[in-house]
């Protein structure tokens, strides 16, 4: 049924497109006809917007891999440097719960670690909408943030970093087999806000993959049974990520974005001080609207790294932000 209502958006998101086109055409050729500048204007307004989505559903085109349809966890976590650090993971905690809303995608939070003064430490959402994966994969990695410092009160500029990681929600026609003898299974009390239950019981589930070294927990649920149920299915979720990039790297000998995220492997800057300005380094793609893109505005950067996937040193001029 998913699949079909897929197939269905794309059929009739085509069909929509080719009417609007026709449509402004004869208000323009209208328009030149009987010398309304007004009505030529408006039309040409139209196709200039009718192009940014025929751009974007070409871009969407790209999305074929194997659990690009799929929803996404998304983890987020601070680097080093304590408040800085954490205030930056909040601030990217809200930049993709943004966008996951204006792109009329669910959003539901795994499992959150405040920090000690402000922001997070750590947090997993779970996104749920139509190739939600395919499009969130283009963000792991580190993200720097350049700014002068809230909290330090000599207005010092000071540099954070956080990291962003995706995996797909796999369905029941993934079958990932996981030995329990490998793994190390803790529960704990949930933190932060939750109720009286949640705090003082131990209902907050984390498993350890001992092979691996992934670790998982989850917190939402009052139930303990039912945290340990999603944790189960967030590890299978990241085993079944971990065998898509053997795949890949063995597809492709060049490095992959996706592969030997750390705090090295820096994906993007953005600097509010002394210049506005947010920079993708894989793509070269800018924006000097770093408010904007803090709201949630990503479409330019993400289509810009699967179109350089998919087409190599193009992505600038199929997509570019500014």
């Amino acid at each position: 049924m998913r699949e079909r209502q897929h197939l269905d958006d794309s059929i009739n998101g085509v069909r929509q497109l080719e009417a609007d086109l026709n449509d402004n055409l004869e208000l323009i050729e209208l328009g030149d006809a009987e010398g309304d500048t007004d009505v030529v204007s408006e039309a040409e307004t139209a196709l200039k917007a009718l192009r940014t989505d025929v751009q974007r559903r070409q871009i969407a085109s790209l999305l074929s891999g194997e659990a690009d349809g799929n929803d996404a966890y998304l983890e987020i976590n601070a680097g080093a440097g304590g408040t800085e650090s954490q205030d930056w993971a909040n601030m990217l905690f809200r930049m993709y719960t943004r966008w996951a809303e204006q792109h009329g995608h669910k959003v539901e939070v795994l499992e959150i670690h405040d920090g000690e003064e402000a922001g997070i430490k750590s947090a997993t959402l779970k996104i749920r909408g139509d190739n939600a994966y395919g499009w969130l994969k283009t963000e792991s990695g580190v993200h720097r943030l350049v700014r002068i410092s809230p909290y330090d009160s000599q207005a010092r500029r000071h540099t954070s970093f956080a990291s962003a990681w995706v995996y797909p929600v796999i369905d029941d026609s993934i079958e990932v087999d996981i030995a329990e003898s490998d793994c190390r299974i803790d529960t704990y009390r949930a933190s932060g806000a939750g109720g009286q239950h949640v705090n003082t019981t131990d209902s907050a589930v984390r498993i350890t993959h001992q092979p691996t070294g992934i670790v998982v927990q989850c917190q939402s649920e009052r139930s303990q049974h039912k945290n340990r149920a999603s944790a189960w299915s967030m590890l299978k979720a990241r085993l079944y990520e971990l065998e898509l990039q053997k795949r890949e790297e063995k597809a492709n000998a060049e490095a992959s974005s996706k592969t030997s995220i750390g705090w090295g492997h820096q994906i993007r800057s953005y600097v509010l001080q002394p210049y506005q300005l947010v920079k993708d380094l894989r793509t070269g793609v800018e924006s000097t609207s770093p408010q904007d893109v803090l709201n949630g505005d990503l479409d330019g950067f993400m289509e810009a790294t699967l179109a350089q996937r998919a087409f190599g040193g193009q992505a600038e001029e199929i997509a570019d932000v500014e």
